[in-house]
């Protein structure tokens, strides 16, 4: 799945196209390395945002392509 994507399905960005943005921008690092909107995630992968005066740190758990408010937050865990 598109690190974007991923972004948005996890909900941890509120929009695709905003996450998108973040990516291009260079606010969005996986694994220590700056990523492309197209990247492909991984389980096991580190995600690091910072968005405004926040950084967030989250390991990818789960992959999926669909996600509703329950289990969204299922798909990492914050470091």
């Amino acid at each position: 799945m598109r690190l974007d994507k991923f972004l948005k399905v996890s909900r941890l960005i509120k929009r695709r196209t905003i996450a998108n943005e973040a990516c291009d921008a260079g606010r969005v690092s996986v694994n220590g390395k700056q990523a492309r909107a197209s990247y492909d995630v991984k389980i096991g992968d580190v995600i690091e945002m910072t968005l405004g005066a926040r950084t967030v740190k989250v390991k990818v758990e789960k992959v999926t392509e669909v996600a509703n408010k329950e289990t969204a937050p299922l798909m990492y865990t914050v470091i």
